[in-house]
């Protein structure tokens, strides 16, 4: 099973193709997550026809499910249902593609700290993402960190749900890098229930996805967290095009960075 992940490009898949071939690469769709996508089964089926070209399985892929607006704790009855209706309409897709995973955010209000909401968030999550891992038993489900301040609160939903054995956390690492706590704190935190992470880099500042190597966050630091807490999980370069995705993979070879090092992929394509 392939440990790296790219965002495809669907104008531009022969070479994608070849990258994630040279350093055995699966994909991660983001093709979905729009509501306009979401409402149209035709563009759905387009969409899978235009990848299924290119692809003879993917059942080793993963998608991008919908996160926009999407608050399954929310108060209001009317956004809650929404909400939740989003989440069943990604669910379909990755049922119908055969996907191995799916990721979903947080969608927590960042530095909100209620004691109240914060209850309520974990409670109304746990209950409606058990109820969904149980429907769809054959697929992965990956809650990622947004804008959370911290990693305590995402830690202490995938410690409630740690009976559900395909659920999991996704580390957003450069989501993390813009907060005030450190590397340490957020691998450290989240370790035991960590399944699949997204890396690229900014600023410190802003999420900018900048291919890794091209910003500010510290890779090397990455790596030694994850081998500290020997994390075995998979990795998504969320970063866009072929440059950009070829960039950042030269990078973390040169580097030895998770889940690469310096004597792997020795065939990957250097033009």
């Amino acid at each position: 099973m392939s440990k790296l992940y790219l965002v495809p490009d669907r104008k531009d898949m022969e070479r994608m193709c070849r990258l994630a071939e040279a350093y055995d690469c699966a994909f991660e769709y983001n093709d979905f997550y729009m509501p306009e996508v979401m409402d149209d089964i035709d563009r759905q089926e387009q969409i899978i026809a235009d990848y299924g070209r290119y692809r003879d399985s993917f059942t080793q892929d993963t998608m991008h499910g919908a996160f926009l607006d999407v608050t399954i704790h929310s108060s209001d009855p009317l956004i809650r249902d929404a909400s939740m209706l989003r989440v069943r309409q990604t669910m379909d897709i990755a049922r119908r593609m055969g996907l191995k995973g799916i990721v979903f955010h947080t969608g927590r209000l960042a530095g909100f700290r209620t004691a109240g909401y914060l209850a309520d968030w974990r409670k109304r999550n746990a209950e409606f993402f058990t109820q969904i891992a149980m429907e769809y038993p054959e697929q992965q489900i990956y809650m990622e960190n947004m804008f959370d301040e911290a990693p305590d609160i995402l830690a202490g939903l995938a410690e409630q749900m740690r009976s559900v054995k395909n659920f999991g956390v996704c580390l957003d690492y450069a989501h993390a890098m813009l907060t005030g706590c450190s590397g340490q704190e957020w691998i450290g935190t989240l370790a035991p229930y960590i399944r699949h992470i997204h890396i690229n880099d900014n600023d410190l500042v802003n999420d900018l996805h900048l291919p890794v190597g091209g910003g500010r966050v510290d890779f090397q630091e990455f790596d030694r967290l994850i081998g500290q807490y020997q994390i075995e999980a998979s990795v998504l370069v969320e970063v866009k095009g072929y440059e950009a995705q070829q960039r950042s993979l030269e990078y973390m070879k040169q580097h030895g960075i998770y889940p690469m090092n310096a004597k792997e992929n020795d065939s990957a394509l250097t033009k």
